[in-house]
């Protein structure tokens, strides 16, 4: 297996070589590194950027020495390789900084690589190519909704349309089995994302996973073709299934550990691996066996001594808003044995924000409960994504805008009637769009906190389209609204935190990255600026060294400080040290 975890101050590849055996580090960079091998592999394709910058650049990785394949100045992103592993295709924003347009190379020499076509936005990479490489399927991303699929002539670039792209239809990652069949997730005449088979002439989806109330969102084709793996997203809880792709029986993987499950991939030999991350699980690596469908479990990562079965796992906490839209999220309970009585605790709002809330590992905040008897909550509010296509468009622009953080109330009104919760010490956090929500909360309702903590997080979403990556500035558009049209942009100056950011009296710790090409620091900096003229107490931390995620230890070790000494005193009420 190749892997990716972090010994030193960054995540670096390793390779493990067999269940339970050492992990061997073959790439030593002084910031994060991911990978793919060819598929017959000989060669180690590598991604990483600088900084945060999320400006990656390409390499191929031998004897622990990276050769650069890209400009080294522009945004490159690895779609996939062909079939037999002499090409890759990926998508560079070198011509103009804004638009993805589609490149093909050999890797092994760089002076093959030539733009194959170019586009116009920001969501665009090559899915596969035929077996004969005269063909490229790419994905056009809008939105979470919607996008396009073309096929593209790799010899002339010429784009042809597959389907009907005025039709509202999202579509995953589509993969070629080897008897030629195309197969694909879609929403088509479905809320949820089903698995099925697109005809490459006419675009016709066919569905041939049954119906679900759950989305598929991944899945892998054995070599051979003949099982097909995927995961469903249950309520936040990853399930595995194989569907025999000539009878259409499919079998559940009931050995898999409860978690959520991630990078599902068939070996060349036949085993499935994946990622799985549960509260007890720190995102370690599994195989199953697709004939008897054991599970064996590759790698233990370490936990710094602490016993991670000890951790709490989550429970669903469900409510109705204030149109009578179910919404829920996961809260997790210290030992009551140890901390009886009423807990405190922290709210947690995710970002995205097509994102969600899901039972995974905690990592170092599991610190707060276990040791400080912080009860802790992760809402999905309305625009969260596993709920279907529906639920997660209820958010959409700047006049549906402000219903997620009704949301909140609603969520709020039945924490607070938990006879295990103290309803006079609930504090907050959240990040990117869920820093959005961390501010506008704090100004719907300043009585239920008792203090908030907003990283990387928009304060005004004019000043945020205006400031992002100019690649991401419409797919951003398509989801918040468009500050250019007059009657958007004047709820957008309603509705921005910045329009009301002095009725924020609540101590408030500001977080962001210097080079962050999502959410500027900028939005940081003008709320900081803000609330200190109006008195509020306010923590800010910028680190020059990062971007929207954090991936250095030194960094995400001094955030965790400090949050940890702000909820200690704003939260828990206990002097500084």
């Amino acid at each position: 297996m190749l892997i990716q975890t972090r010994f030193g101050n960054t995540a670096q590849l390793h390779v493990v070589k067999s269940a339970g055996g050492a992990r061997q580090q073959i790439s030593f960079e002084q910031e994060p590194a991911n990978g793919s091998w060819s598929p017959n592999g000989d060669v180690l394709l590598v991604s990483k950027d600088v900084g945060g910058s999320e400006f990656y650049q390409l390499y191929t990785l031998s004897n622990g020495r990276l050769r650069l394949l890209t400009d080294g100045k522009s945004r490159n992103e690895f779609g996939t390789w062909s079939k037999d592993g002499s090409l890759i295709g990926y998508s560079s924003t070198r011509r103009n900084g804004a638009d993805s347009d589609l490149y093909v190379m050999d890797p092994r020499d760089p002076s093959t690589d030539r733009l194959m076509a170019s586009v116009k936005g920001g969501g665009w990479n090559i899915e596969s190519f035929t077996p004969d490489k005269k063909t490229a399927i790419v994905r056009q991303g809008i939105s979470a909704t919607k996008s396009n699929l073309w096929l593209v002539d790799v010899a002339t670039g010429k784009l042809t349309p597959l389907g009907n792209h005025s039709r509202d239809i999202a579509f995953g990652t589509v993969k070629l089995a080897s008897d030629g069949r195309a197969w694909t997730l879609s929403d088509e005449q479905s809320d949820t994302l089903r698995l099925g088979t697109i005809d490459l002439s006419s675009g016709k989806f066919v569905a041939r996973s049954p119906s679900m109330k759950w989305d598929i969102e991944e899945f892998d084709i054995s070599s051979d073709g003949r099982t097909l793996a995927f995961l469903t997203n249950e309520a936040g809880v990853s399930r595995l299934y194989l569907l025999d792709t000539a009878t259409g029986s499919i079998r559940r993987v009931d050995a898999l550990p409860s978690g959520v499950a991630s990078n599902l991939e068939f070996a060349p030999w036949g085993e499935i691996g994946l990622t799985l991350s549960s509260a007890r699980i720190p995102a370690d690596a599994f195989a199953i066996n697709p004939t008897t469908l054991a599970v064996t479990r590759w790698t233990e990562s370490e936990t710094g001594g602490l016993d991670a079965k000890l951790n709490v796992e989550p429970e669903l906490v469900s409510a109705r808003s204030f149109d009578g839209e179910p919404i829920s999220g996961f809260l997790y309970r210290p030992d009551p044995a140890k901390f009886p009585g009423k807990r405190p605790l922290l709210m947690w709002i995710h970002g995205g924000p097509e994102s969600q809330a899901r039972p995974s590992f905690l990592g170092r905040y599991n610190y707060l409960m276990n040791e400080l008897g912080i009860a802790m909550f992760y809402p999905n509010v309305r625009g969260s994504s596993g709920y279907g296509k529906r639920f997660i468009s209820l958010d959409n622009g700047p006049f549906l805008r402000e219903n997620s953080v009704k949301d909140i109330g609603a969520l709020l009104s039945v924490l607070k009637k938990d006879e295990s919760i103290d309803a006079s010490r609930i504090a907050q956090t959240g990040r990117s769009y869920g820093g959005y929500m961390c501010y506008a909360s704090a100004i719907f309702y300043p009585a239920d906190f008792k203090s908030a903590n907003c990283v990387v997080a928009i304060s005004d979403f004019v000043t945020f389209l205006k400031n992002t990556q100019s690649y991401r500035r419409d797919l951003r558009r398509v989801e918040y609204g468009d500050e250019r049209d007059p009657k958007q942009l004047a709820q957008f100056k309603k509705i921005a935190p910045m329009a009301r950011i002095g009725e924020i009296k609540m101590p408030l710790y500001i977080v962001a990255g210097e080079n962050d090409p999502r959410v500027p620091a900028s939005e940081a900096r003008q709320v900081a600026a803000a609330v200190k003229q109006s008195g509020t107490p306010v923590w800010v931390s910028i680190a020059a060294n990062e971007g929207h995620q954090w991936g250095k230890k030194e960094n995400v070790d001094y955030q965790f400080w400090t949050d940890l000494l702000f909820w200690q005193q704003t939260l828990l009420g206990q002097p500084a040290n």
